[in-house]
């Protein structure tokens, strides 16, 4: 009986939607268009695979004064500070970076890093590094003076924003 009700119900569907004027004058006609299309929607690529100046666009980044992030801690994923921003520069292809001092024991035997700007983001008073593990600290190499300039304090670069 239910599979009867549902044929039934089937059948004046389609023939309302097939404007039938057997029905067409008790009802008004009315169409349902189902669309088909073999084409897929674009993907957006993974996370992972973005790289990190695509990465820090959609992090919105803002405007901020060199001189401001002097100081400032960067925190792991862990809310462990890494070190504290001690000079902000520019490399020779144009890549701005923050300088950390890294490792060591309660201040000895520290070593300065070469941070990336698209892999942190400012959280307020703090900045957060986003795409760089602590393992990645740890492996990096040690920044030399030589191999960029440092950026004026009155400059203004761009940084994104986080909020955890």
């Amino acid at each position: 009986m239910r599979s009867n009700t549902a044929t039934a119900f089937l059948v004046g569907l389609l023939l309302v939607a097939g404007g039938c004027p057997a029905f067409t004058q008790t009802a008004p006609a009315t169409r349902i268009v189902i669309a088909a299309t073999t084409e897929k929607p674009a993907a957006e690529p993974k996370p992972e695979a973005r790289t990190p100046e695509e990465k820090m666009e959609r992090r919105f980044p803002q405007p901020v004064r060199v001189g401001d992030l002097i100081g400032l801690p960067l925190l792991d994923d862990d809310d462990r500070t890494i070190g504290r921003v001690k000079a902000v520069v520019r490399t020779s292809e144009g890549k701005i970076r923050l300088i950390i001092p890294y490792g060591g024991f309660l201040g000895w035997n520290r070593r300065l890093v070469a941070v990336p700007i698209e892999v942190v983001a400012i959280a307020g008073r703090q900045l957060a590094a986003l795409d760089m593990a602590r393992k990645e600290f740890d492996e990096a190499p040690t920044w030399t003076e030589a191999q960029a300039a440092q950026i004026d304090q009155n400059e203004i670069i761009r940084i994104a924003l986080y909020k955890r």
